[in-house]
C-alpha cells in the first residue's frame, strides 16, 4: 500500500501562480519586499526554486497582461531552461476602465468586443507557450437592482464563451471560474458552480469548471461540489487557497486543513488524480515571504493528499453500507490524524531531494542572492 501511495504522490503536480511571487496586499495597502521579481523571467526563476525543493511544482501559471512579454516562445524556452514549464494562461478583463460595468456581459457592444479580443489573444499565447489551459474569471456583475438585464447578461456571457470555445485548438481547454461576490455585490454573472457548470455543459468537453476554494459562502460543502463535478467529468481544476471570511487568498490549508483533506479525499475517490484535474495555487502573500509561502502551500497540499490516500476505502464502504455512522467517520478521522510528514520526507529523499523543503530553501542562499541582485527597476505586483 505504501508503494502505491508513494507512486500517486510522485505523480501529483501542483502549479504555482506567477503573481504570487510579486508584491501583494489588500485594497488598503500593497506591501513591498526585498528580492521581488521585476519581470516574468524573474518570476519563473523563483517558481523554479519551489519546484527544485519540492519536486512537484513543474508548471507556472501566467496572468496576462501582468506577464506580458514581446516573445512568448522565448519565455517558454526560458522556463524549460529553468526546469519548469508554462501552465494555465489567466485572462484579465477586470482592470481596464472600460470594464466598470462589465467585460463580456457589458451592455456596450464595443466593450464586449474589446474583452473578447483579449480572451482570444490569450489563446494565441497558449499556442506560443505550449499551454493547454485557459482560465477565465469574470468580475462582471451589477451593484444595484435594475442596473442591467440579468438574463441578457447571461446571453452575452454565453456568446463570448462560445466564441472562445470555437477558437480552442486540439488538446486545449478553458476552465470557467466562479465567485460568489466581489467586486459586484448585487448580482455576479458567474456566482456559483451551477452557473459555471451549465455554461460549460452546453459548450462541450473542452469547457470545464475550476473550483477556487475561497469563492464560496461560509459553510458551503466544497467537497460535495468536487464530487459532483468529478462525477460529471466537468472538474477541470482547483485554485487552492484558504479563507476565514471571504476571498482571503491565504496559504492553502491555513484556515481549515481538515476541509482540504476532505476535498482531496473526494478527488482520490473520484479518480481526479488521474483525470487531468489541474491543482493550481491562487494566493496573495500579504505579509509572508513569497517563495517560502509557495513551498508551504505545496507541502500542505501534499500532506492532505497523502492522508486522503491513506483512507481505508474498503472499511469505509463496509461502514457506510452497514449504516455505522460512527465507524465511517472514524475511518476518515484515522487517516486525517495520521502524521504523514515522515512518509513525505522519505519520498523526497528517495527522489534526491532534501526531506524538509522549507529548511533546504532557507539554507540555499537563494533569497540573499536575489535580494542583492534585484535592486532598482519596478517590482512586480498587483497590476504588473
Amino acid at each position: 500500500m505504501t508503494t502505491d501511495i508513494k507512486a500517486a504522490l510522485r505523480a501529483l503536480h501542483i502549479e504555482t501562480p506567477s503573481w504570487a511571487y510579486g508584491n501583494s496586499g489588500t485594497r488598503f495597502k500593497v506591501f513591498a519586499q526585498r528580492g521581488v521579481p521585476r519581470d516574468p523571467y524573474e518570476k519563473l526563476a523563483d517558481a523554479a526554486q519551489v519546484h527544485a525543493h519540492t519536486g512537484v511544482a513543474p508548471t507556472v501559471a501566467l496572468h496576462i497582461p501582468w506577464d506580458k512579454v514581446a516573445d512568448y516562445g522565448h519565455l517558454a524556452a526560458h522556463a524549460r531552461e529553468l526546469g519548469v514549464g508554462i501552465g494555465a494562461i489567466n485572462s484579465n478583463v477586470f482592470q481596464d476602465d472600460a470594464y466598470m460595468l462589465g467585460s463580456v456581459t457589458n451592455p456596450d457592444p464595443a466593450v464586449r468586443r474589446k474583452a473578447l479580443a483579449h480572451l482570444l489573444e490569450c489563446v494565441d499565447i497558449m499556442d506560443a507557450t505550449g499551454s493547454d489551459t485557459l482560465k477565465l474569471w469574470f468580475s462582471d456583475g451589477t451593484n444595484y437592482p435594475g442596473q442591467d438585464d440579468i438574463r441578457a447578461r447571461q446571453d452575452r456571457l454565453a456568446e463570448a464563451l462560445s466564441a472562445v470555445y470555437a477558437r480552442l485548438g486540439e488538446g486545449q481547454r478553458f476552465l470557467l471560474e466562479y465567485k460568489l461576490f466581489e467586486p459586484a455585490f448585487y448580482t455576479t454573472d458567474v456566482p456559483d458552480w451551477g452557473t459555471a457548470y451549465a455554461h460549460c455543459l452546453r459548450l462541450g468537453p473542452k469547457a470545464q469548471v475550476v473550483v477556487d476554494t475561497g469563492h464560496h459562502a461560509p459553510g458551503v460543502n466544497i467537497e460535495f461540489i468536487v464530487a459532483f463535478l468529478l462525477r460529471e467529468g466537468k472538474l477541470g481544476g482547483f485554485d487552492f487557497n484558504s479563507r476565514f471570511y471571504a476571498d482571503d487568498d491565504l496559504m492553502v490549508g491555513a484556515a481549515d486543513p481538515f476541509q482540504l483533506f476532505r476535498i482531496m479525499y473526494e478527488v482520490v475517490r473520484g479518480g481526479g488524480l488521474a483525470a487531468g484535474v489541474a491543482f493550481m495555487l491562487d494566493q496573495c502573500h500579504n505579509i509572508e515571504p513569497k517563495i517560502p509561502g509557495q513551498i508551504r502551500s505545496v507541502m500542505n497540499v501534499q500532506e492532505a493528499t497523502a492522508k486522503a490516500l491513506l483512507v481505508d476505502r474498503d472499511a469505509l464502504a463496509a461502514a457506510q453500507t452497514g449504516g455505522d455512522v460512527l465507524a465511517a467517520n472514524a475511518v476518515l478521522m484515522d487517516a486525517y490524524n495520521t502524521d504523514v510528514r515522515p512518509l513525505l520526507a522519505e519520498l523526497r529523499e528517495e527522489t534526491g531531494l532534501a526531506p524538509d523543503p522549507m529548511a533546504a530553501y532557507a539554507k540555499s542562499g537563494y533569497f540573499e542572492k536575489i535580494a542583492a541582485e534585484r535592486v532598482g527597476g519596478t517590482q512586480a505586483g498587483w497590476g504588473a
